[in-house]
């Protein structure tokens, strides 16, 4: 349903499809309505933001398979209420056997440069990493929740003991994998159980994954990394050509990290930093823009997107020279975020001309899952994770219902290159969990799926919340655009003319229908309510918690004499003479909104 209508001071409107979502004591906004259930059903137990996230990411294993599971990795950022900034690294290790030549490449340059002889890197036993999120998350819980694991786990074994409906989106994601699928029977059994893809509304059969999941509930991380399910993947891995051992598991560990801080118009932005390249290049990028009128350029304008397209040039440029591992290779963090760093590039910006293209050095996989979780208390999750390719290696270990990633893609299978394979590495990923602070508080949090366009794609929703001052729903509905060099895709929903405006001055333009996946967001707005958005790009479903518990004694305790029955001091506020008869209540608002700049 249309809320509100973006009109910019250019040719470039735009109308938001969801609602949000706004709570007082929290919310949760996850890519699938049972994602965002589980959360929020730990926040209404009483549970704490990060008890719902953990609980969201175990559920989103259950019924975002494609994109999420406990064998899989990822990044958390952590913002407590006691002003804590905390980074968990639980992106996946290329296994102790891993060696430099383990793959082929295909081509030595151009688009397929990262592609390896019969797709070993990317399907199947060879494609899989050592998992991080298992332990990422249960980790987070112990230090950091309320709610032991069994209880944050119920909601996910719940959904995968009875099933549930596929939605259009699920079917979707198995059509277009559907050959590859076929060569792995115990997948092909889960997600094409007649033979041909689940259709919108069919059951999804978890059973299996249930037993799975109930195991770990009751035995802990250590049933995966020092236990029998690790044992079973192990085994089925080395029977089929992987080589993931008992020992891989057991030596896995998560990095907690400083994380990034980066500056923009009196906001501090909090995000990963190496290998992550999202916390460095955003404030890189932020740096650039914040010499600049971008709110006079207007939202969605020719010369904006050009703006943008350049910063994004030189971001990609720099995180192909120096983004990497900081346990293999040396990241100069403190001078790329330094606003020193870009002085020579912001002057040498010509708004009429396109700088010359740079080469492609990152290629990674658009799909993923992120989630963004808030509390009363001032508790912020915002975590992005993943299996890597849809249904990652496309392996499931039978009897398990578990599917396994195919994290080993991502590295460059040329030997000798600062992202080649090296056992125990970590690859260089694009997520951006942001947390975005002003005046010493939470302001908002934001993350996406997405491969490559993720943290170019966060630069623009915090563009278009604190430059082009949007509502949380538009700043994540709003059209979008991304290059790392060469081609600049935008979104259809910028208007033609737009777009050849942008490829009159040298940009090579492609239209397409989406850059990314569903952004969601959470926002702390005045008066201590929370909202929450999520964009039509994925199933991304808002949940705000409200009301809260009785007022003490208030039908129990017996009036004395002449003692006057309390009045909440906010019922008394709205009259002026305190006399309720007086109150005249009017209609309820209709559901359109309106920011700077709308036309309702």
């Amino acid at each position: 349903m249309t809320i509100s209508k973006w009109r910019s001071r250019a040719d470039t409107t735009f109308q938001t499809e969801k609602r949000p979502a706004t709570g007082s004591k929290g919310v949760v906004v996850t890519n699938h309505p049972l994602g965002s259930a589980a959360g929020s059903e730990m926040l209404l137990a009483g549970g704490n933001a990060i008890d719902a996230a953990i609980a969201s990411l175990f559920a989103l294993t259950v019924v975002e398979p494609m994109m999420v599971g406990i064998f899989g990795a990822g990044h958390m950022n952590v913002r407590l209420a006691n002003g804590e900034q905390h980074i968990i690294d639980g992106y996946s290790t290329a296994p102790a056997a891993s060696t430099e030549d383990m793959y082929t490449p295909i081509a030595d340059s151009g688009p397929d440069y990262l592609k390896c002889v019969d797709d070993l890197s990317s399907i199947g036993y060879l494609s899989i990493g050592v998992p991080g999120n298992l332990k990422a998350w249960t980790e987070a819980l112990a230090e950091w929740g309320t709610l032991s694991l069994a209880e944050v786990m119920e909601p996910a074994i719940r959904f995968a003991s009875r099933g549930f409906k596929a939605s259009e989106y699920l079917h979707d994601t198995i059509v277009q994998m559907e050959d590859v699928i076929r060569k792995f029977p115990e997948t092909a059994a889960t997600y094409m159980p007649k033979g041909s893809p689940l259709q919108s509304g069919d059951h999804v059969d978890r059973s299996d994954y249930a037993r799975t999941l109930r195991a770990i509930s009751e035995n802990g991380p250590g049933h995966l990394y020092n236990g029998a399910l690790g044992e079973i993947v192990c085994d089925y891995l080395s029977r089929n050509g992987g080589i993931i051992t008992t020992q891989d598991l057991a030596d896995y560990k998560t990095v907690r990290r400083k994380p990034i801080k980066g500056e923009y118009r009196g906001y501090e932005l909090f995000g990963p930093p190496p290998p992550s390249a999202s916390g460095v290049h955003i404030a890189e990028m932020l740096n650039i823009l914040e010499e600049f009128d971008v709110a006079g350029l207007g939202f969605g304008t020719a010369d904006s997107i050009h703006l943008l397209a350049e910063s994004m040039k030189k971001a990609f440029a720099d995180r192909n020279l120096y983004t990497g591992d900081p346990e293999f290779v040396e990241v100069p963090v403190d001078r790329l975020i330094s606003k020193h760093h870009v002085e020579d590039f912001i002057d040498n910006i010509d708004m009429d001309k396109a700088s010359p293209e740079i080469q492609p050095g990152s290629n990674e996989p658009d799909h993923t899952t992120h989630i963004t979780i808030a509390d009363s208390d001032g508790n912020v999750v915002s975590a992005t994770q993943t299996i890597n390719e849809l249904f990652g290696s496309k392996v499931t270990v039978p009897g398990t219902g578990m599917l396994l990633n195919n994290t080993q893609q991502m590295f460059d299978p040329h030997p000798g290159k600062a992202l080649s394979v090296l056992p125990g590495k970590r690859v260089t990923s694009s997520m951006a969990p942001m947390v975005v602070m002003k005046e010493g508080l939470p302001e908002f949090a934001v993350g996406l799926p997405g491969g490559v366009r993720i943290f170019t794609t966060v630069l623009q929703a915090i563009v278009n919340l604190i430059d082009h001052r949007m509502s949380a729903q538009e700043a994540v509905e709003a059209p979008r655009m991304w290059t790392q060099g060469q081609d600049v895709e935008i979104e259809v929903g910028v208007p033609a003319s737009v777009r050849a405006a942008v490829a009159a001055k040298g940009h090579r333009v492609t239209p397409v229908n989406a850059v990314g996946g569903g952004m969601n967001i959470v926002r702390f707005e005045p008066g201590g309510v929370i909202s929450g958005a999520a964009c039509w790009r994925a199933d991304g479903h808002a949940v705000g918690i409200g009301g809260g518990h009785a007022r003490p004694g208030v039908r129990f305790r017996p009036l004395a004499g002449d003692e006057e029955i309390p009045v909440a001091d906010t019922m008394i506020s709205q009259f002026d003479d305190g006399d309720a008869a007086d109150a005249v209540i009017e209609p309820e608002s209709t559901n359109e909104t309106k920011t700077d700049g709308d036309e309702v």
